[in-house]
This record gives structure tokens, sequence and C-alpha cells, in this order.
């Protein structure tokens, strides 16, 4: 039976978590079929894993949370589609703080179509080009041949919502690039990954799955200290799977790379606080990430960048002494 380690936050732990702003001394000992069990200690290896600080993605100090901007070129995103050019985003976002931006040309919403790749680079070659110099550049895509042209264009990472799952070729791209890589765990295609996801344990099968990923990815000659990993709120999840992982989030330290939390705007948030229009959930939004950061996320992937990085501010402003 496999043993999985949750560190559990506490202001006076003995121990950083992951380098960074929170801190534990006790473990939540998981197993499959079994009530969590509170321990006080843990193997080394898992220790090692849980307080070994995360290596700076592009600069960026993973030792404070980062807000990571969305930008949709699409016309058919759940959540802003055709509200906004790209270049016009890139730049509202990079000016309000984003210090990421994600450039799409693809939708990842339920129930969207799959776009062609020229179609794809011609929508998120502009937006990368206006991006440059004011933010890192991630490009959210599934395809190999699109993120090699947004590299070409000035794009820093790649984003891909299928964690290599879904182009062969990705892994290898990402490899000969030299770029870091967000690999996201998702049950199922965008067309079909709501019909009805099952899992026998979400936290842990999402643990498994994005240690599958991970060994690929290094298999393929992908250095660990660049992969970004996101358990992939929302992609092939109901709202209990979406919560049962928020509420443990901090387990997935344990697989030794930065996480990142794309909660920004999604259905459940409106199911919850009963708010039926997307544009309407920045409060819920912002309240799981404060959620998250509580937990040790390091990346906040959001569309209201001014209104998180607000509430980032006062988070920290209250739970930093200052002396």
């Amino acid at each position: 039976m496999t043993d999985y380690f949750r560190p559990i936050p506490c202001e006076t732990g003995r121990w950083q978590l992951a380098g960074g702003w929170v801190r534990f001394s006790q473990f939540e000992l998981l197993r499959r079929g079994e009530a969590p069990r509170v321990m006080d200690s843990a193997p080394d290896a898992v220790l090692e894993a849980l307080t070994a600080p995360r290596a700076s993605l592009l600069g960026l100090s993973m030792q404070q949370p980062r807000i990571m901007g969305i930008v949709n070129t699409t016309p058919d995103s759940f959540s802003d589609g055709g509200t906004y050019d790209g270049a016009g985003q890139v730049r509202l976002l990079a000016g309000q703080g984003a210090e990421i931006l994600d450039i799409g040309g693809e939708s990842t919403r339920p129930g969207a179509r799959e776009v062609p790749v020229a179609e794809e680079i011609d929508r998120i070659t502009p937006a990368i080009e206006a991006a440059r110099g004011l933010a890192v550049i991630s490009v959210d895509t599934r395809k190999a041949e699109v993120a090699r042209a947004a590299v070409d264009a000035g794009a820093h990472m790649v984003n891909d919502v299928s964690g290599f799952d879904f182009d062969p070729d990705m892994a290898g791209m990402v490899a000969a690039s030299g770029v870091p890589v967000c690999l996201m765990h998702a049950q199922g295609i965008p067309e079909t990954m709501q019909d009805n996801p099952t899992y026998g344990d979400v936290l842990l099968d999402v643990y498994d799955a994005l240690a599958e990923r991970i060994a690929r990815a290094e298999a393929a000659g992908i250095a660990r200290d660049r992969i970004v990993i996101d358990p992939g709120i929302g992609f092939g999840k109901t709202q209990e799977h979406n919560l049962a992982i928020l509420r443990r989030i901090s387990l997935y330290h344990g697989l030794g790379c930065a996480v990142l939390l794309g909660v920004s705007r999604k259905r459940f948030i409106g199911s919850i606080g009963g708010v039926e229009r997307p544009a309407d959930r920045v409060a819920g939004t912002l309240a799981l990430t404060l959620a998250g950061i509580a937990q040790g996320i390091q990346i906040h992937r959001v569309h209201d960048v001014a209104e998180t990085r607000q509430g980032i501010a006062l988070w920290r402003a209250a739970t930093t002494e200052t002396g």
C-alpha cells in the first residue's frame, strides 16, 4: 500500500514548505480506503522533497506567490472570449502587475472544439509579440508545432493542459528548446472531459498521474527544476473532485516541483457562490487563491490580475511581521 504525506500548514512549524512562506511540523498520512492520520514524522526522502527550495522560474523566485495573467485570443473562451484583442489584453494585464502572461489560442472549456494548428498560431503570435519585454511569456497549447512557433516568436515557457498526453512530439520539443513547462492533469479532452469524470480517490489519483507525467518529462530530457505542475481544477472533475483537491492541495509539494493553481472564474465557484456570470466570480476566485497561498501554492493563473494583486498584498501585510 502506497503512503502519501501531506504537510499540514502551521504558523510556527519546524520546517519551511518548499523553501517558501508556509511552515509545517506535522503530516497527514493518506492511504487509499483509509481515514487520514496525523503524523509527527515522515521518511527522509519525503521531508527532503517537501522542504527543498523550488528553483526560480525564469528569474521569478518561487519563495513568494506569483501572478499569471490569462490572455485568451479565442472567440469561445468560457469567461472572456472575444472581449479583448490579444495585444490589448497583454498590455492591460501587464500594467496591472501580471508577472507571467499565459497566451492561448485554443479554448479548453468543456465542449470546446480543436483549433487547427495554423489558426492557433495566427491567433497567438500578435499577442506574444506585444508581450515581449513586459513579463515572462507562457504559451498555453497542447500542440508541439504551436509551441515551437510560440517559442520562436518570443515565448519563454510552455503550458500544456494535456500534460504531454495530447501530442507525442511535445516532450521532445520542450526538451530541445530548453524552456520550462507546466504539466497539468486532465481526465479526457475538452470535448468530453465533463461527461462523467470518475476517480477512485481523486486527490491521490491526480498525484500519481502528475508523478507519471514528471517521470515522462525527465525521461525526455527535461530537468525537474524546469517543471511546474498543475492539478487541473475543473478539467475532467466534478465540483466535489475540485474541492477534495483544494482542501489538501499541499500534498502536491511532495512531487518536488512548483505548483500552479488555476481556478479563476470557474463554474463551481458560481455554483457555490450563487453567481451566474463568470465575470462576477472575482471574489470567489480570490478566496480560493488565498486558500491556495495558505498551502504554499506558488503560481496563480487568473483573469483578474489587479484584484488578485491587491488581495495578495493585503494577505502579505496581515500575515507578515515587519518588526
